[in-house]
C-alpha cells in the first residue's frame, strides 16, 4: 500500500506541453503579430486605445502634486503679489516702448526694400497645454500633456515655450500627447548658427541642460555664446526659432571634429505649460514639407526642375529668284 501510494504521487508521463512545442507556438504567434502590424498598423491603434485608457490614471497620479502646488500658491503673501504686480507693470511699459520702436523699424525697413505689406507671421495659431507627467532620465526625455487629437494635435507637431524650442509630439492620443524633448538622445534638430549662418544638427545629450553638436569640423567658426536657431530643414520646425546657446567649445588635435556643448533656452526642468504651434504653409520660413510636396519628398521647389524647352529656330529667308535666261542655265550646269 505504501509503495502504491508513493507511486500515485509521481507525475504521469505524457502530461503537459513540451517546452519546444510552446516555444514554436509563441514564435509563430509573434511572427503573425509582427506581420499584421507591418501591414495594417494594429500596434499603433492599440497604443492609441491604451493611451486613452491610461490617461485618467496618469491624471489621478499627478493630482496630489497639482493640489500641493495649488496650496503653496494660495499662501503667497499680499506683499509679494503687490511687488510682482508692480514689476509686471514696469515690464509692460518697457515692452510697449520696445514694440513701438520695432514697429517703426519694420515700417522703415519695408519702405527701404519696397515692400508695401509686411510678411505675415509664420505661426498661424497656437494652443496652450498643461504638463501632466514629466520623465527626465538619461535615456528618455519626455513630457505628457493634456491635449490630444480631439484638440487637433497631430504627430510630429512643433512644441515651444516662452523662451525657445521644446521638442515635438511623438505619440498622440484622443485626450493626451507625448512630447519628445530636444534633449532626448533619440532627437535631433537641424539648426543654424545665427552669427555665421553655418548649418548643422543638434542632438540630445540625455540631460535637461545640454545639447551636442557632433558634426562640426575642428576648424568650424563656433564660439561660446553663439545662438543656435532652427534652420527650417527637416519638415518639422520653421526657420529662425531659438533653440540653444553654445556653452563650451573644445578642440582636440587628434580628433577631426570639434566637441561642442550647447544649453537649451527652454526651461525643460521647470515646465508647467507648453505651447503647440501650427504654421502657415505659404510662409517663406515654414518647414520644408509644408511649402510643397510631402514629408518624403520635401519642398517641391527645392527639387531638380526640368529645363525649359528651347524654341525652334526661325526658318532662313528664301533667296531671291534668279532672272530667267542663259545665266540661270549656266549656274545649274555645274551640279549636273
Amino acid at each position: 500500500m505504501a509503495a502504491f501510494g508513493a507511486g500515485a504521487k509521481r507525475p504521469l508521463p505524457g502530461r503537459g506541453i513540451a517546452p519546444g512545442f510552446r516555444f514554436t507556438l509563441y514564435a509563430i504567434l509573434s511572427i503573425v503579430l509582427m506581420f499584421l502590424d507591418q501591414r495594417r498598423g494594429w500596434l499603433e491603434q492599440a497604443r492609441y486605445v491604451l493611451s486613452a485608457t491610461a490617461y485618467p490614471l496618469q491624471l489621478a497620479v499627478s493630482s496630489p502634486t497639482a493640489a500641493w502646488h495649488w496650496l503653496q500658491e494660495s499662501y503667497v503673501t499680499r506683499a509679494q503679489l503687490q511687488a510682482q504686480n508692480a514689476d509686471l507693470r514696469e515690464r509692460e511699459r518697457l515692452l510697449e516702448l520696445k514694440t513701438l520702436r520695432f514697429e517703426a523699424l519694420a515700417r522703415e525697413n519695408g519702405e527701404l526694400r519696397g515692400l508695401r505689406q509686411a510678411l505675415p507671421s509664420v505661426a498661424e495659431r497656437w494652443l496652450v497645454a498643461e504638463v501632466v507627467n514629466v520623465e527626465l532620465s538619461s535615456l528618455r526625455q519626455r513630457l505628457l500633456i493634456n491635449r490630444g487629437s480631439r484638440n487637433g494635435v497631430f504627430k510630429a507637431q512643433a512644441v515651444m515655450d516662452s523662451r525657445g524650442l521644446l521638442g515635438q509630439t511623438t505619440h498622440v492620443g484622443p485626450w493626451s500627447a507625448e512630447i519628445i524633448l530636444v534633449t532626448d538622445p533619440q532627437h535631433a534638430v537641424p539648426v543654424q548658427i545665427e552669427r555665421t549662418g553655418l548649418r548643422t544638427i543638434a542632438v540630445g545629450a540625455g540631460d535637461a541642460e545640454s545639447l551636442a553638436l557632433p558634426y562640426l569640423p575642428a576648424n568650424a567658426d563656433v564660439k561660446p555664446g553663439d545662438l543656435l536657431v532652427t534652420s527650417g530643414l527637416g519638415g518639422v520646425f520653421p526657420q529662425g526659432y531659438p533653440v540653444a546657446r553654445v556653452a563650451e567649445v573644445r578642440h582636440d588635435a587628434v580628433q577631426p571634429l570639434a566637441q561642442i556643448r550647447a544649453t537649451p533656452l527652454a526651461q525643460l526642468d521647470r515646465l508647467r505649460e507648453v505651447m503647440l504651434v501650427w504654421f502657415q504653409a505659404d510662409h517663406p520660413a515654414a518647414p520644408a514639407s509644408l511649402t510643397g510636396g510631402d514629408t518624403k519628398t520635401g519642398n517641391a521647389m527645392l527639387q531638380p526642375q526640368k529645363a525649359p524647352a528651347k524654341p525652334p529656330p526661325a526658318p532662313a529667308p528664301a533667296p531671291p529668284a534668279a532672272p530667267a535666261g542663259p545665266a540661270q542655265a549656266s549656274t545649274a550646269s555645274p551640279h549636273q
